[in-house]
């Protein structure tokens, strides 16, 4: 007579307990033809096996996701080097106390540039508060790179709500571990900027682009690119700090050479504090 097995008996307990029990011992895991596939880390990390981990990286934020309630997010970019008031003020006095004019002008330009992180910070406690009353189909979650800058303002205002929220961490070189504010069971690590970026829209509502550098300007464009081309629904796509992003791109001159058209300037809105934001966001989804 058959009998039907837990997933978590035999063979797929043992090949964790392999894995788990060189780890323990800090053990090297050799290669070995007779482990099973899944269970071997030198097999999983082929060249020709990485079709495989693009799925696993699809795969796993998703599910967790899905068993945490996230299926709306609001995704916010910007600078991971912008500071809270605070800290970009204690960092300025030590600056001033040396003499290089390097270093300082470079304190100045974080000590500027902090009123971003204090309103990124309020923009997420914001999401936060409307979520807490709302059913938890309809919630809205706040959603970052999970570094620092911005993105450790914006998780640290859903975080002072009482909210979770998403880290899409990557890793780099000189990245730093996800900010302490991220929800610990939604933060997640990528190998693969595709599948970040993949992850950070299929649950997108809207866009906030706060002041940024190349990272930003990159995830900015790809949604606008997404969002003009139709591969993407239409989200509300917000420009945090107006005078910024008007010093930093001439879109007119797009239009004005014909590679855009006057209706593409229609694809994004200008805010310059977190309420005006969360309007744009709210009258989109007359919410």
């Amino acid at each position: 007579m058959s009998s039907t097995r837990n997933i978590r008996d035999g063979r797929l307990a043992d090949a964790w307990a392999t894995i788990k029990a060189h780890s323990d011992e800090g053990l090297p895991l050799e290669p070995a033809a007779s482990r099973l596939a899944f269970a071997d880390p030198e097999f999983l990390l082929r060249r020709e096996t990485r079709g495989i981990r693009f799925q696993l990286e699809l795969l796993k934020p998703d599910l967790e996701q899905q068993a945490h309630g996230v299926e709306n997010t609001i995704v916010v970019f910007g600078s991971a080097r912008f500071r809270s008031e605070e800290e970009a003020a204690a960092l300025l006095a030590a600056a001033e106390a040396g003499e290089d004019e390097a270093v300082i002008r470079r304190a100045r330009a974080l000590a500027r540039n902090a009123r971003y992180y204090e309103k990124a910070r309020a923009f997420g406690k914001l999401v936060a508060q409307y979520s807490a009353a709302r059913e938890p189909k309809d919630r809205l979650f706040i959603c970052t790179g999970g570094g620092p800058g911005i993105m450790q303002a914006a998780n640290r205002g859903a975080w002072e709500a009482g909210s979770s929220s998403v880290g899409l961490s990557i890793a780099l070189p000189m990245e730093e571990a996800p900010n302490p504010f991220v929800t610990p069971d939604l933060s997640f690590k990528f190998h693969y900027f595709a599948l970040r970026k993949m992850h950070f829209m299929m649950r997108a509502k809207a866009l906030v682009a706060f002041p940024g550098g190349f990272g930003t300007l990159d995830e900015l464009f790809e949604v606008i690119t997404l969002v003009q081309t139709r591969k993407s629904r239409q989200v509300p796509i917000v420009l945090f700090g107006s005078d910024y992003w008007k010093r930093l791109v001439d879109f007119g001159v797009l239009v004005e050479e014909g590679v855009i058209s006057p209706a593409d300037l229609q694809l994004f809105q200008y805010a310059d504090e977190p309420e005006a934001a969360w309007d744009i966001i709210k009258g989109f989804y007359r919410l």
